[in-house]
């Protein structure tokens, strides 16, 4: 048997992730994604055994670099605002990297229970979600949000990014913006969303 070479592995790897996430070619067969590496088909199912279980690794792998680099941004000494302009960049940079794979999430997370479950846990088990929830409450009492429920201020935020998002193939057409106006539209709304958010 050959030995599993990590550079051919991450090759792939690299090349699904363009497919799937940066073009959104979901439906990407095995020999596409072995095209676009450079490699051999076979050395696609060697390495990952079928095209889905490549899929869910490099899915997990994007969101586990998201959740770090989120981590990284909640969790410094800053002021409450701040944070929320470092997740604000965050999530821009990543949507600006990935433009797919917020639609992949919403479309895989609607089809499949089990994979909603496996959200669920993963938030459950971490304190992040929980603490986030604490300073939004606090902020409301400190009178630099609205008074509302914190998971109002959590759902607004993530929609008012997601949202634009996942829906901009249809937006770019309707208003007909190029790739770069788009993402210029996208940047000039992190200063929108925090005004809409704060007072």
């Amino acid at each position: 048997m050959a030995v599993k070479d990590s550079q051919t592995e991450q090759q792939i790897k690299d090349a699904a992730r363009k497919l799937f996430f940066t073009e959104g070619r979901f439906n990407a067969t095995t020999q596409e994604i072995a095209d676009a590496a450079g490699v051999n088909r076979t050395l696609v199912n060697y390495y990952f055994r079928s095209r889905d279980l490549l899929f869910d690794q490099i899915l997990r792998e994007a969101r586990a670099t998201m959740d770090m680099r989120l981590e990284m941004a909640m969790s410094t000494e800053t002021s409450f605002r701040k944070k929320i302009e470092h997740f604000i960049d965050i999530f821009m940079e990543q949507a600006f990297t990935y433009p797919y794979l917020d639609t992949y999430m919403v479309t895989r997370i609607n089809e499949d229970v089990e994979k909603q479950n496996e959200i669920i846990t993963d938030l459950k088990k971490t304190e992040r979600l929980k603490n986030f929830l604490r300073d939004i409450e606090a902020e409301i009492k400190k009178g630099t949000i609205e008074k509302m429920e914190p998971v109002q201020f959590l759902i607004s935020l993530i929609s008012l990014l997601s949202h634009p998002v996942v829906i901009q193939p249809l937006f770019k057409k309707l208003f007909q913006y190029s790739d770069r106006q788009y993402k210029q539209m996208l940047l000039a709304r992190k200063e929108i969303i925090l005004k809409m958010l704060f007072k």
